[in-house]
């Protein structure tokens, strides 16, 4: 590592100094590096790293409008690796606390198109009743009446987080209580 800093180093003194193709030459070298860094990152987190290359976007364009602020005499990746991991907590902090449901899990309850004039079943209702009453008023008015997150959210006079984490919590609920049954 220690050789590959001194590289980049070099390469970043002389892209301040207006050297276009060392500056270029510097972003294609530290790349594949970031990408790395964001996927495991992503991984840790318990995030899809597939958002890695999302990351690794904002990283380098903070590198490009702060290069400006690194210091010649210090060396390059540690002012890089600090960049890089404030962006990762930027980007894990935006999307939240997701929680991943298999939508294979409920291929069997959710129903198909219902008729407009159709109530719920008799067992969704008994599954819906089983849950808090936050989420089963979100997965009845999104999953039984067909409404947006957006209707949902001012028809309950919520945020569309808050609906998009109830309704992900109640489907973990009624996903864990199938693979019981």
């Amino acid at each position: 590592m220690r050789g590959r800093d001194s590289e980049w180093t070099g390469l970043m003194r002389a892209a301040k100094a207006g050297d276009n193709a060392a500056y270029q030459t510097l972003l294609r070298d530290v790349a594949p590096v970031l990408r790395a860094v964001a996927r495991r990152g992503l991984a840790r987190a318990g995030q899809p790293v597939d958002q890695a290359e999302d990351v690794v976007q904002d990283i380098l364009l903070a590198v490009h409008l702060k290069k400006h602020t690194w210091d010649d005499n210090a060396p390059f990746a540690p002012w890089l690796f600090a960049i890089a991991r404030n962006k990762l907590i930027d980007a894990l902090r935006r999307r939240g606390r997701r929680v991943f449901v298999n939508i294979d899990d409920f291929a069997e309850v959710i129903p198909g198109e219902p008729a407009e004039d159709t109530l719920p079943s008799v067992e969704v209702a008994s599954h819906l009743d089983s849950l808090p009453a936050r989420q089963r008023d979100v997965l009845q008015s999104i999953a039984v009446d067909s409404a947006s997150i957006k209707e949902t959210a001012s028809k309950l006079a919520m945020s569309e987080g808050a609906v998009r984490v109830a309704l992900h919590r109640g489907l973990a609920s009624l996903a864990a209580r199938f693979r019981k049954d």
